[in-house]
């Protein structure tokens, strides 16, 4: 055998638009919890995140095994082009009691990407909700996978409040 053929063999990705939704999630929480560019978070997520390596690392390790990356931009960039329609939205389907800021910031990351992608208007609301449920169960044990599923169907139930604000108030905004 030579060196090659004694190396692990790559496993070929199962889900790559959950892998994506997965690092959207991290991506948006990086860029909410640090203060980082969008575009530079993007690139890191490209160059050091994303694919499989021989040593077999996974998420665990910090590695996102071939996601889809032109998802993965779409959320990315969608989700901080729209920030304020969006936290509008998920800001009027929360209890007035529970303010957006007391929501766990990787909670509120995964409502963003989420709501951004549903702006896409390229996978079902309810397919949405579930592929989101199953990202949230990677991140959580106790009751927000819950939360995710009334949150969303919610907000998609209802698509006027998931529409493009922006096109009512003018451009896009960059928060």
């Amino acid at each position: 055998m030579t060196g090659l053929q004694d190396q692990p063999k790559l496993k070929a990705a199962q889900r790559p638009r959950t892998a994506a939704r997965v690092a959207a999630v991290q991506a948006l929480f990086q860029i909410e919890q640090n203060g980082d560019r969008p575009d530079s978070v993007i690139e890191q997520f490209l160059v050091h995140r994303f694919g499989t390596t021989l040593s077999g690392e996974s998420y665990e390790d910090g590695r996102i095994p071939e996601a889809d990356v032109a998802l993965f931009t779409s959320i990315v960039k969608g989700a901080i082009s729209n920030r304020t329609a969006i936290e509008q939205d998920i800001v009027k389907t929360l209890p007035s009691t529970w303010p957006i800021e007391r929501l766990d910031p990787v909670l509120r990351a995964l409502f963003f990407a989420a709501i951004a992608e549903s702006r896409r208007a390229e996978v079902p609301a309810p397919v949405l909700i579930n592929e989101y449920m199953d990202v949230a169960h990677g991140f959580f044990f106790g009751d927000e996978p819950r939360l995710v599923n009334g949150v969303l169907d919610t907000l998609f139930k209802n698509p006027t409040s998931v529409e493009d604000h922006d096109n009512t108030t003018g451009t896009p905004t960059e928060d």
